[in-house]
């Protein structure tokens, strides 16, 4: 850790230092790393050290690793929404879905979750994909999402699907876990700027058994608002550590490249540029660990406010610090023979995922009585 953000213990330090030797070693360049954002063998060794199981741990031992992966450009995309699900299926399910699931990522598989529809993205009390009782005690699903990360290469995906209800109501939502390959379920991946990561699903007579409910049917809604914590603080680790080599690619191109026969970081814009972001960086890191640690400190609390802070503060400045990466760079910022570009197109998104920054601020505002 660069910066002494949080009291960590010996043990969490020497973690940290573990994971950035790795990456160093096993994802330091673009071959090791490969062009997708997901590369299954970096992350089965992840799993084969017993790296991801990591939640298990608590969530300060969850944001160092992903502060330390996104720093290392660790390609383990599938490990957030995994860590999303299986918080989700620890909180809420069954002794055998944990076993499935949690263990399962401690085991290397990965999992995805499934909320936004074509008319329904932050107003999630707006779903209407639907999952009715099947003849035999089951459920059977139709509908459509889209915006699924990671759903063409899981294992399974936890559906969030209308029971009960109609559209616009918080309750009726449920929970389901729906294995990769169940007939009725087609997956097709949706083009962006950052490659195939999301994607379109949809459901047709798609039948899964009565076990396949997380939790209580119709509380789909109130278990994932005992999820926020977790969720905002995956996100904003990770943009935590993405902001942080940013600033440092863009701090070596400073200090390396000479224009008027100095380096450009002597010049004052460029310094004042630096000790800017170095400063916003410093503070996201300091409002992550304090919002993991009360949350380790008060497991069932849920901190919407904090953990809404958390995720958009640290996602705007990541965004802030690849943005202004890029500038200081010029033209080789936007070349793809250097990293800037990836960091760019990865904080861009990371300010609409998960909740955008205009959701969360309208969190935090009515948390205030507005």
């Amino acid at each position: 850790m660069s910066l002494d953000y949080h009291d960590f213990s010996d043990e969490q330090r020497a973690f940290a230092s573990a994971v950035t030797d790795f990456c160093k070693r096993e994802t330091g360049t673009r071959e090791q790393r490969g062009e997708h954002p997901h590369n299954p063998a970096v992350y089965e060794r992840m799993a084969g050290l017993g790296w991801l199981g990591v939640t298990d741990a608590g969530l300060v031992d969850t944001c160092v690793f992903l502060e330390h992966t996104g720093y290392g450009m660790a390609p383990i995309g599938g490990f957030a929404t995994s860590a999303i699900v299986a918080g989700a299926v620890r909180r809420s399910g069954t002794a055998r879905q944990q076993a499935t699931v949690c263990g399962g990522l401690a085991a290397g598989r990965t999992f995805a979750i499934a909320m936004s529809e074509p008319e329904a993205g932050s107003d999630v009390a707006a779903l209407a994909c639907r999952a009715d009782p099947g003849p035999d005690g089951g459920w059977v699903i139709n509908g459509q999402k889209t915006w699924c990360s990671n759903a063409h290469f899981a294992d399974a995906i936890l559906l969030v699907a209308r029971t009960a209800g109609r559209p616009g109501d918080h309750d009726g939502l449920t929970m389901l876990l729906v294995p990769a390959g169940t007939p009725g379920l087609r997956v097709a991946g949706i083009d962006t700027m950052g490659g195939r990561e999301v994607n379109d699903l949809w459901f047709t007579d798609c039948r899964v058994p009565a076990d396949a409910v997380v939790g209580v049917p119709g509380q789909g809604w109130r278990q994932l608002m005992a999820g926020l914590n977790l969720e905002r603080l995956i996100l904003a680790a990770l943009m935590l550590g993405t902001a942080r080599r940013a600033f440092d690619d863009a701090l070596g191109y400073a200090r390396e490249r000479r224009q008027f026969g100095r380096a450009i970081g002597t010049f004052q814009v460029q310094r004042h540029r630096i000790a800017d972001l170095a400063t916003e960086i410093d503070c996201c890191g300091l409002l992550v660990y304090r919002v993991a640690a009360l949350a380790d400190a008060a497991p069932g609390r849920v901190l919407a406010r904090e953990s809404s802070m958390a995720k958009l503060k640290t996602t705007e400045v990541a965004k802030q610090v690849a943005l202004a990466g890029m500038q200081m760079m010029g033209g080789y910022g936007y070349a793809t023979e250097y990293d800037m570009e990836r960091h760019v197109r990865a904080t861009l998104v990371s300010t609409i995922y998960g909740g955008t920054s205009e959701i969360q601020r309208d969190i935090i505002g009515r948390s205030y009585g507005l």
